[in-house]
Parts: C-alpha cells; structure tokens; sequence
C-alpha cells in the first residue's frame, strides 16, 4: 500500500485498540490539532484525506490541546487518549508544558511534533534553532526530559518501530506519560510502500499486575498487627476501577481513608469510613488521625509533598508503609513495604483479611468526620460571597454526576478539602502539576469523554487569563461547560502563600504601577465577563448567593455552555483552615521583619519532618 508517512501514521492509530477485563475501545479516540508549516501537507492532508479514519478538532492553542487530551484520557481511566499535532518551532514547544504535565500525572498522550527536515535541503528553516556543537538537534529534542518515550522518524522506514514502541507506553500502566514521536516535515510527505500488516487491527492489553504471595502475605501480617491503621488513595484507585473493592475492604476492616487529590472519588464523601481529604489541604479529621496512624496504607498514590504535608503529616514514632501501586517508582517510597500490583486485584485478594479495628478508634474518626462536614457546611451556607460559599452553591446545585474541573491557584486547596464528591469521576481536579491555564481545556476533554454529564470549570482570573482561548473551540465542537470564573483581581493563592512567607503579596495584584514604583494603585479595568462573551460564550454576572444559585440552575438548563462571573475577597476565602504545612523555603536572613517572623515559624515547622526511612517489615 503506497501512502506517505503521514498517511500511514493516521491508518495505524485508527487500528489501535486497548483491552482490558474483556472490554475493548480504541486506543486513540482521534487527533487535536493547529496546522502550519511542518504539518498542513503532511498530517493535515491526511486527516483530510481519510476523516473517517480519525476524527480531527481544531484547537486554539498547542499547550491546551494537550491539557484537553490529558483530561479526556483521565476520564477514561487511561485506556483511550487522542494524538496532537502541530507546526513546527513554536507549535511544537508551547506542547512541552502540556508534555510534563501528562508524565508527572502519569496520563498517557500522543504528540506528534513536526519537526525540520530531515535532508536539510533548505536549512536553515523558518524557526529553525541552529546549535554550533551539533548538527542534528531541534527544538524538539527538549521534549526528550518530559516524554516517557521520544522517538524521531528520519525515514519511512523507521515509523513501525516508533509507532509500535508509542503504543506499549501509553497502554502500560506503569510507564505511561507523554509519547513524543517527532515527524520531520519532509518525511511526512514522503512516499513508501506498506505492507499491509502494518495496518491490521492491533488490541493492546492493559495488563492488571497481581501482588506477589510474599508481599501479600507481608501486607496482611503488618494491618492485623496495626492498631491505628489508614488508607491514603490516590489516583491508581480510580485508573483500575477500584472503588468497589476499596469499599468491600474498608467496610470489612474498618480501617478509614483519607484521600489524595487524585483519589477523590475513591469513596463517596459520605461513606463511614472516608475522612475525605488528606495533607497540606486536607481535612481536620484525616490529618488528625494521620498523625497518629501506626501504618499507612497507600494505594495507587505517590506520594506527592501535598499528600504527606511535606513528611510532616505522618507523625507517629515507628510508623510503617504497605504501598500498592504499579510502578515500581511508588511503591518503594517511604521504605515502605512495595507491593508492585494492580489496586483492584491486591484489594480483592485481601478482601479475606481477618481484622477489624477497634470500636473506639472508629468511634474516634467518626466523631472527628461529622465535626468536619459541620464546618464545611458552615463555610458553604455564609452569606458572604466568599470562594467557600460559590464552591458550596456549585456542590450542593449540581448533580451528582457532574464533574467539578480545576486545577491552580488557590480554588484547588479548597475544593480538596471541601467539595463533597458523590460520583467516582466528579471531581477532576489536576494537582501534579497544578498548571495554570488547564482549567478550560481540561474541561473541554471531559466533555469529549462523557458528553452524558455536566462539565463545571472553576477558574481564577489568573488562570483564565492564562488560556481562554478554548471556550472558541467549545463552541465550534458544541461541547458544553459551565465555566465559574473567580475574579479576585490578582493570584489570590500566592499572595495567601507570599504573605504567610513574609513577602506580603508582592507581585501578586492586578493593580496600576504608581509613583512609588510598586503595584499598588487602583485595580486595573480588565473585564474577564466582556472578554468571555467576545469570545461567543454566554456570561452571566452575579454579586448575591441567589444570583448565583440562579445562574447554575439557568447554565444547567442550557445546551451550551456558560461563563458565570463571580467576585471575591482575595483576602478571605472562607475555607477552615487545619493548620497542616506546606514545605516552602524562607529566606533565611532578610531586613524584613515579616521575612525574619516567618523564618522563625518556618524552622519550628521544618524541624517536625520526617525522613520515612525505617524498613517496614511485619514483626
């Protein structure tokens, strides 16, 4: 079959399936992408050539479009995701953002980067970086760091290898990220013949890894020997459809959970044995219990410093770690006890477990999550706008299937700790790599994966004025999202953090220069709602909690999608506070007498970290 390498490269995803438990869907649901020199002849002919064979949404932005593929292939538990192709130079570098991003979450997507020529007939190209020490590098190659697999195709010869070696990384669970396969622009247009095997039907299985009986064994011994044990699930809960089986095994055990912002969702917020969120942002009841849990329990989690408040979290003497999870990375950490397995299989093959905790440590966290709830609900009912208040108007007005999006500044905090999840996949929240500017087109790609639900995009200012852009491309792909827009006039999140470090929110507010040389004049007129409707998008501005109610409900009966514009106090959210920590250095010497307080707080703060070194092993 003579086709270009473009052209071959569309067929063969369009055959690409994932498997897993039986169920069978295809691998790449289609191909997001911005066309320019580099790729309009070669991936955009062939797009256009064969639509059926993968369909094509047009972005707006190269990082965006990574972001709503990433999202998509989240919702899907990481067994479908889309390819992105762009131009060349700048098109290609403003996807390694949205590349970090997918590795550090562990979310696999494809991205295919038109790259120079691979002749160097005509070099150097428009936007073509030239290195003197070496000849044959590219922009591209800085996605090398960010990419779980990075290939190039400098002939035609070479695109199975590549595709094939893309496939096995974003279908394995441990493994997956970002997959770069670089296609220089020349290549793409070249012509080869194909055997036609290459184009067959390929399933792809998402292996479910089982716990090994000595680890197995070694995890039963060390929770029957706990007296204060806890749960930390993270993501890996969701990626293996766990829920059920962490359910039957909490319920059976008694043992509670607190939960990661990746593993929310792990239990709905009202079951017995969840305390909801655990860490920096996490609630009284779970890190109350977590400082004096005798073994920690992580399934599917990484561990990330907002997880263990910084090593500050976990703070019994001698306590030990069981870490299921996949990757091998993971389960190590902590010196924990490493139970390289699938969440829902080593879940299930405890479910025999002869152990219950006793009844006044439930008594205990049961108290503790009921005194929680009644402060959440408290900073949902105020009557002042605050940013508690518009999360508990968007919490208690959805429905239970909906899913709430964010993903920086200082709404992540608080919906961690106060959103009350009711649906497995509602709350999709990305906080690995916390980037600013997913919001709108993570949302996007939840709406491509379950157009059946109500898609809610919470947004700061700062974040929005980040990447707006793809509310256009919710239009054109008629995707509905309710986008909550917080306008608080300036990075409420670092400001909170730069003043409780002692630099007193400086550089963090959208405020005219005045004489002093300082930002600190009036407010800026910036306009986010006019923006929004120039754009094509509804917008409906409240300033009252019934304005507000009113807006959801009114965004919920409309078809397409909404901007609701909110002002807050920057000053003041609303969410309790539960006095966890969060590892951020302090200038150690400074003229400044809030730097030199906050110093001091620092080291008291610093001095209560843990190293987690201590080998767990059953007694």
């Amino acid at each position: 079959m003579k086709l270009t390498v473009a052209q071959a490269t569309v067929r063969f995803l369009a055959a690409q399936y994932s498997e897993r438990d039986g169920v069978r869907q295809r691998l790449i649901a289609g191909c997001l992408g911005i066309f320019g020199h580099g790729n309009v002849a070669g991936l955009g002919q062939a797009l256009l050539q064969d639509p059926d064979l993968l369909p094509y949404v047009l972005g707006r932005n190269e990082q965006a479009m990574v972001h709503t593929a990433v999202a998509y292939a989240r919702m899907k538990d990481r067994l479908q995701t889309y390819a992105v192709s762009t131009s060349i130079g700048p098109g290609a570098t403003n996807m390694i953002t949205g590349a970090a991003l997918a590795t550090v979450n562990r979310l696999p997507v494809l991205l295919l980067p038109a790259d120079t020529f691979a002749d160097r007939s005509a070099a150097p190209l428009l936007q073509e970086l030239e290195v003197p020490w070496s000849g044959d590098v590219t922009v591209n190659d800085a996605f090398r760091p960010v990419s779980k697999y990075f290939d190039r195709v400098h002939r035609p010869e070479q695109l199975p290898a590549a595709l094939l070696a893309a496939m096995r990384v974003l279908t394995d669970p441990a493994e997956t990220g970002a997959v770069t396969i670089c296609l220089p622009q020349d290549v793409q247009a070249q012509a080869f013949d194909w055997p036609d095997e290459f184009f067959a039907d390929r399933v792809w299985r998402v292996a479910r890894p089982v716990p090994e009986p000595g680890d197995l064994a070694e995890a039963g011994a060390l929770i029957r020997s706990a007296r204060r044990p806890l749960i930390v699930a993270g993501g890996g809960v969701g990626y293996s459809g766990a829920h059920a089986a962490l359910a039957r095994f909490c319920e059976s055990t008694g043992i509670p959970v607190g939960l990661t912002q990746a593993g929310k969702g792990a239990l709905p917020f009202d079951h017995e044995q969840c305390l909801g969120a655990i860490g920096s942002t996490g609630t009284a009841a779970a890190n109350t219990i977590a400082a004096e849990a005798d073994l920690v329990i992580g399934v599917g989690t990484r561990y990330s410093d907002f997880t263990t408040a910084s090593r500050t979290a976990f703070g019994a003497d001698g306590v030990r770690f069981v870490n299921v999870n996949v990757a091998g990375l993971d389960a190590v950490k902590h010196a924990g006890l490493a139970v390289r397995a699938d969440a829902r299989t080593t879940l299930e093959a405890l479910a025999g477990l002869e152990y219950t905790v006793a009844p006044e440590y439930r008594a205990e966290y049961t108290r503790l999550d009921a005194e929680w709830n009644a402060r959440v609900r408290a900073a949902y009912d105020t009557e002042e706008l605050t940013q508690s208040a518009v999360i508990g108007a968007v919490n208690d007005l959805s429905d239970p299937r909906d899913v709430v999006v964010c993903a920086a500044g200082s709404m992540p905090g608080d919906l961690h700790k106060l959103w009350q999840t009711r649906d497995a996949k509602g709350y999709h929240v990305e906080y690995g790599y916390s980037c600013m500017g997913y919001e709108i087109a993570g949302g996007l790609g939840v709406a491509l994966a379950c157009p059946d639900r109500d898609v809610f995009v919470l947004v700061g200012d700062g974040s929005y004025l980040m990447m707006a852009t793809e509310l256009v491309t919710a239009l054109q792909e008629d995707l509905k999202v309710i986008v909550v827009l917080v306008q608080n006039h300036g990075f409420a999140s670092i400001g909170a953090l730069s003043e409780s470090l002692g630099s007193q929110r400086f550089g963090t507010r959208y405020r005219y220069r005045t004489k002093s040389g300082r930002l600190d004049g009036d407010l800026l007129p910036v306009d986010l709602a006019a923006n929004a409707a120039s754009l094509g998008v509804p917008v409906v501005r409240v300033e009252d909690r019934a304005a507000l109610a009113d807006a959801i409900a009114a965004a919920k009966a409309s078809a397409t999608s909404t901007l609701i514009h909110v002002e807050t106090d920057p000053f003041h959210n609303g969410a309790p506070d539960t006095g966890a920590w969060w590892d951020v250095p302090v200038s150690e010497v400074s003229t400044l007498d809030s730097t030199q307080a906050a110093y001091r707080t620092y080291a008291e703060h610093k001095a209560t970290q843990r190293t987690y070194l201590h080998p767990t092993e059953a007694s």
